[in-house]
């Protein structure tokens, strides 16, 4: 199929389509590569990711106009797509320092031993929104751990990874241990039914995140599928009000909105002091001064007309049907910029928290807000959200976040930041038990770690003659060091 950027239409690659004996092809070389990749000891691996992380560094302005090509980002976003996935890299390396067993005497002559082992060939689906960042929060934790990587990205953007497998190549990773199958709903299907591959990470949205979840689930594997997010806001009246209207703009335009951590629902807390209402219009003024482009600070195009249509659907039935205000209307970016899938920030101001825009996850520029008189009412308002993703409170004082984080229904909380990704060494997830997270573990950091390798455990215990010589006297000490071990401990170096 062919694959378009986004900014302007025009066609820029080729991408093929395969299935689910592509994904058994490859299912088949990972496995032939197994066994060499996970004999190496973990700081041979980790010496290798090494190297990729320094060949992204170097190469990260290439990837980034990658990015700004096949997905419309602006170059600021793009370079910081590439930075953040490489940390995880950079975390992937510190593995053989953090992935170390346990070893106790448990009872007298009694010794148990906790190691960890990869599970073998994994899958990892990813989507279009970060090129670079959600493939790499799976792809070199995997790695390292001592997997073979089988990864689908979305057909929409194939170019930014297909680069970074090049660059794998030429930090010395060996054949068949990281590949790319393209591909759609086919290759989906083949890698959660493929009976070799024994683990399965999921991005994308919430209704395809559950039935891959439930079906790698139904077929015993291990998986952990991320869906879509609702992000809720609470501006409380001791905010900082230019602080957090900057905020609460980057945080809803930023990427065009195409993020699961974008806030995209704004409670206001209005006690009648009129902060509320500079509130709206600072946030209001800081997002009318954003334009339509890939340059910095600029706001990028949807991924595709689709997209943009679904989006403006919202935006017309919101006014239209529930009667909401519209405090910034972005749809004329769709006229005014004649190439391009473009909508521009939308601030929506609603009369019922019930309305579709208040609740559905929309992906776009769009932030839709609704006032409220009660801390009460506004925790309620965000605890009735079916995701569980992120949320974040506005307020200057400590006393007041603890009472909403202690509350919230998420599990990626943020005190005056609206985008709160955790960073390495925490994990990024969302919350069990919502439309957010089905399956197991998190993606990133320790959570990763534990999700790609099982815990083994060993039991020993030795009779009391261990060691002896075959007339039951003590065994003649080794010497030291002897040209065997010599040999034995290079090679495992």
């Amino acid at each position: 199929m062919d694959v378009h950027n986004p900014s302007d239409g025009s066609k820029i690659a080729d991408v093929p389509l395969s299935n689910a004996k592509d994904v058994a092809e490859a299912v088949k070389h990972a496995d032939a590569a197994f066994d060499s990749w996970s004999g190496l000891t973990i700081k041979q691996r980790a010496a290798i990711m090494f190297k990729f992380h320094n060949l992204v560094n170097v190469h990260s302005q290439e990837l980034a106009e990658l990015i700004v090509k096949e997905n419309g980002k602006n170059i600021t976003e793009a370079l910081a797509d590439v930075a953040k996935g490489n940390e995880t890299a950079e975390w992937a390396t510190s593995l053989p320092q953090l992935s170390v067993g346990r070893n106790l005497d448990v009872s007298k002559g009694i010794q148990c031993l906790e190691t960890r082992k990869p599970l073998g060939v994994v899958g990892a689906i990813v989507p279009f929104n970060f090129p670079a960042m959600v493939p790499m929060w799976t792809v070199p934790i995997a790695l390292t751990m001592g997997n073979c990587v089988i990864l689908k990205p979305s057909e929409k953007v194939p170019m930014t990874m297909a680069r970074m497998a090049e660059l794998f190549t030429q930090a010395g990773m060996p054949p068949g241990v990281f590949q790319i199958i393209n591909g759609a709903v086919d290759v989906v299907n083949g890698i959660c039914e493929n009976p070799g591959i024994k683990g399965v990470t999921f991005v994308g949205s919430s209704k395809v995140a559950e039935l891959v979840a439930n079906k790698c689930r139904s077929l015993n594997k291990r998986v952990l599928a991320l869906g879509g997010a609702k992000n809720h806001l609470i501006a409380l009246p001791d905010c900082d009000i230019a602080m957090a209207a900057r905020d609460i703009t980057a945080s809803f335009a930023g990427c065009a909105g195409q993020r699961c951590m974008a806030a995209s629902a704004l409670v206001v807390v209005d006690d009648g002091s009129g902060v509320a209402e500079k509130l709206l219009a600072e946030v209001v003024a800081v997002s009318a001064k954003l334009t339509a482009g890939n340059g910095a600070g600029q706001v990028g195009p949807l991924i595709e007309d689709i997209a943009k249509d679904r989006v403006m659907k919202y935006i017309n039935e919101a006014e239209s049907r529930d009667g909401a205000s519209i405090l910034l209307d972005g749809r004329s970016w769709a006229k005014t910029q004649t190439k391009g899938s473009f909508v521009g920030p939308t601030i929506i101001l609603h009369k019922s928290c019930e309305d579709a825009a208040m609740n559905d996850e929309i992906f776009g520029p769009v932030l839709s807000i609704i006032k409220v008189s009660s801390w009460e009412e506004a925790i309620r308002i965000e605890n009735a959200n079916p995701y569980g993703n992120a949320a974040c409170v506005y307020t200057e004082r400590g006393a007041n976040a603890e009472w909403f984080t202690k509350r919230f229904c998420a599990s990626m909380l943020g005190v005056n930041i609206g985008i709160p990704v955790p960073r390495e060494p925490f994990s990024f997830g969302g919350l069990y038990g919502t439309k957010s997270k089905f399956g197991d573990c998190d993606i990133t950091g320790d959570g990763a770690m534990e999700f790609f390798s099982n815990r083994i455990k060993i039991t020993s215990k030795w009779s009391a003659s261990y060691g002896a010589s075959a007339n039951g006297a003590p065994a003649a000490k080794k010497q030291r060091t002897t040209v065997e071990d010599k040999a034995n401990f290079d090679g495992r170096m």
